[in-house]
């Protein structure tokens, strides 16, 4: 976030590199290192005090070459222009990923949620839609929810834009609430994704996933869902952290018992006397490990020590690039964030697809085709990480610019 202030450059860096590996000249990259469209706002919300107080907000659109830009709209107090800026780049690098008809957006509005009643957040999220209104749309830039905004936020911004057009336009905005024609697993979309990728990752070194020992660190709404159906699979979910520490088990965590007693937060630990460190739990054996909470949270001596053969990135780039250069060496299977988290991202176009043509599918019919993406993403990436003699994150960032940057090549832009 806000404190992390290197997330733009170090962005920056990573496309430029897979542009380089991809034969672009500079032109490219200095097309692709900002967004096209930086938007800061003000947004006059009434307080329940009845005093009136003056919210900032952002919106990044980074490049529609090949469609409209899409992306999430977060609320969080350290929130920053530069985070806006590289995570709308990262949509981008996730789109291609998917082969998904999009560029990367982003929003933002500085705040704290938790502060807010459900009356303030309510005009403040319609407040932000008034404030871009010329600028977003079905086919212009596509909002979803992200870090502290959910379903009935969505629905709140779909009325405002829905009153200010005039008509009815379910695609403006995904994540939406069932009953407004959000999709059938849209919830659990992330976790059923890295579910699909963790199974091709096992089969690519042989695992058995039945009997798999899985470390899983961070148990939100991603790392939650994620040891459900990772054990639902036969796994042994081993351990499981959040913000105030973790749990270990080697015969196996009681999953259901955890999602039981798990706050909206995602904190469980705290209900136990008997817990370790998040350091101790990096220094347990397993098979599999699961970042799936904060970004740089395994270091270069972290990957020192590390006795694992699979690690999938959940969160938004957990390993530092000297972890990973590391861990590549000694041959770990390093799934990249691009691809392991874009499981949200495929099923909110799918959501945009069944507003766009009226016709709604089925939670099963979402799954399979949800599987069925990932598995060519996975395939792709795999085989030009195979061909090209690199790693499985570079070739992620090779496979997620180029889409974008033949787009902009074909329309004369760089």
């Amino acid at each position: 976030m806000g404190e992390n202030f290197n997330l733009l450059t170090s962005t920056q860096e990573i496309i430029k590199e897979a542009l380089q590996k991809l034969g672009y000249d500079k032109g490219m990259y200095e097309l692709l290192k900002e967004p096209l469209r930086t938007v800061e706002i003000r947004i006059p919300v009434r307080m329940d005090d009845g005093k009136v107080q003056v919210f900032t907000g952002f919106r990044a659109q980074h490049n529609d070459a090949v469609g409209p830009n899409k992306g999430g709209i977060r609320l969080h107090p350290h929130v920053t222009v530069e985070d806006v800026k590289a995570l709308s780049m990262w949509m981008t690098l996730k789109a291609g990923v998917m082969n998904l008809p999009y560029g990367g957006g982003k929003g933002a509005i500085v705040c704290d949620p938790r502060e807010l009643s459900l009356g303030e957040l309510e005009r403040l999220s319609r407040g932000y839609v008034r404030a871009l209104f010329d600028l977003i749309g079905p086919n212009q830039d596509v909002p979803a929810p992200d870090i502290f905004t959910n379903a009935q936020m969505m629905a709140w911004m779909l009325d405002e834009y829905n009153t200010l057009n005039r008509s009815q336009q379910p695609g403006f905005i995904t994540g939406k609430p069932v009953a407004l024609g959000g999709s059938e697993g849209r919830e659990r979309a992330t976790a059923s994704g890295v579910t699909v990728v963790v199974k091709e990752a096992a089969k690519k070194r042989n695992l058995d996933l039945n009997g798999a020992t899985v470390i899983i660190q961070g148990f939100g709404n991603a790392g939650s869902n994620l040891a459900k159906f990772l054990s639902d699979e036969g796994a042994k979910v081993i351990g499981i952290s959040d913000a105030h520490g973790a749990l270990h088990d080697s015969e196996g965590l009681d999953v259901e018992y955890l999602l039981d007693r798990r706050d909206s937060f995602g904190t469980v630990t705290t209900l136990f006397d008997e817990t370790i460190t998040n350091e101790e739990l990096l220094q347990i054996p397993c098979d599999i490990l699961i970042p799936a909470s904060m970004g740089e949270q395994i270091s270069y001596q972290d990957a020192k020590t590390l006795d694992t053969k699979i690690i999938v990135e959940v969160a938004n780039n957990p390993l530092s690039e000297e972890a990973n250069r590391l861990l590549t060496e000694k041959g770990v299977l390093i799934i990249p964030d691009v691809l392991a988290s874009s499981g949200g991202l495929t099923v909110s176009y799918f959501e945009w697809v069944q507003n766009n043509s009226g016709y709604y599918w089925t939670d099963e019919m979402v799954r399979e085709r949800m599987s069925a993406k990932m598995v060519e993403a996975f395939e792709n990436i795999y085989t030009v990480a195979e061909s090209r003699r690199i790693d499985m994150r570079l070739a992620a960032y090779m496979v997620g610019i180029q889409k974008i940057a033949e787009g902009s090549r074909f329309r004369g832009w760089a």
